[in-house]
């Protein structure tokens, strides 16, 4: 046990590794551009102002997006997917497979739930002993920010990525031309030299790369699927349909940013839904069961009634596996 909790400490402790390398790249790009380009190097006043105010804005919105999609968690099913007490009884206790199958199908009815494992069967995770609610799995760490990219944190990682991109032109823009005097030798040989040429190195590297990663996850947007999606068709009741999730460009954007778009460069939690219920593009599944004709009065009170909300006081979001 003890060498298990120590393996576990030390798998922990490597995971912050990429975010630790990223971070000091990005504190080093700081020093370089603000200290050895724009005091040490730069002599026109005003284009030192500009440089450093621009340069400021996408380093904030940069850590700003970055922070929130590291620390933001991922949270799991809410209470209404787990099996109750009767209920885990009857399934642990029924040794036959179909039963089995046929038991979560009753408990499903009850839930918002239209996606089906490869088998046909209800998708149950016997580890955490409950229903899966649709797009969600046990999600893999994206090593970028050392977290589950999912529901509750998709935007903040797209948006990460947009000022990235940015942050990494807006340095190669500025610093050509003296990257090109550095080059052909018309400034001094000082130590700003060096940093001014790794500098444009290094942010066009990154840009390349990520601007292969930003354009996949645009596809994913406007094609509302996520990663695991896109390699396998979601199962429905009626078979597989890798669109099943797919209500339009407009409807998915939306799904992801919100409603205001004054709020879509802003990393502030504006997704839609609950991450437990997702809009289909053929809405007769969701009308073959007569409890979800209004996803709201789905809720089960404490008392065991039915109503109220889906909503519940805890953080509701789902992971989706929607890393890299």
């Amino acid at each position: 046990m003890a060498l298990s909790r120590g393996l576990r400490c030390c798998q922990r402790v490597f995971s912050w590794i990429p975010v630790l390398i990223i971070t000091s790249v990005v504190l080093w790009s700081y020093y370089a551009y603000v200290f050895e380009l724009c005091l040490f190097t730069l002599t026109n006043t005003l284009e030192k102002v500009v440089y450093l105010l621009v340069f400021h804005v996408c380093f904030v919105m940069f850590s700003w997006t970055y922070w929130k999609s590291i620390f933001t968690p991922a949270a799991s099913p809410c209470k209404k997917f787990q099996l109750s007490y009767s209920d885990k009884q009857r399934y642990e206790m029924e040794e036959r497979p179909d039963a089995q199958k046929q038991i979560l199908v009753e408990i499903a009815k009850k839930l918002p739930i239209f996606t089906r494992a490869q088998s046909g069967a209800i998708r149950f995770c016997d580890r955490c002993q409950v229903l899966k609610p649709d797009r969600c799995h046990h999600c893999s760490v994206c090593e970028t920010v050392n977290n589950c990219v999912g529901f509750s944190n998709y935007k903040f990682f797209l948006l990460f990525l947009s000022y990235s991109m940015l942050y990494c032109v807006f340095i190669a823009a500025t610093v050509f031309q003296y990257f090109l005097k550095f080059w052909v030798g018309d400034l001094p040989n000082r130590p700003a030299k060096f940093h001014v040429l790794f500098l444009m190195f290094v942010a066009l590297m990154f840009f390349v790369s990520l601007m292969f990663l930003f354009g996949y996850h645009c596809w994913l947007v406007a094609k509302n699927r996520s990663t695991l999606e896109a390699f396998s068709a979601p199962v429905f009741v009626n078979g597989p349909d890798r669109n099943g999730f797919n209500v339009g460009i407009r409807k998915n954007l939306q799904q992801v940013f919100g409603e205001d778009r004054r709020l879509w460069f802003i990393p502030v939690f504006t997704s839609q839904g609950n991450g437990h219920y997702f809009p289909l593009k053929n809405r007769s599944s969701e009308s073959q069961n007569p409890l979800l004709a209004n996803e709201d009065m789905w809720e089960e009170s404490d008392d065991g009634s039915e109503e109220g909300s889906l909503v519940e006081d805890q953080d509701p979001s789902v992971t989706i596996e929607m890393e890299e």
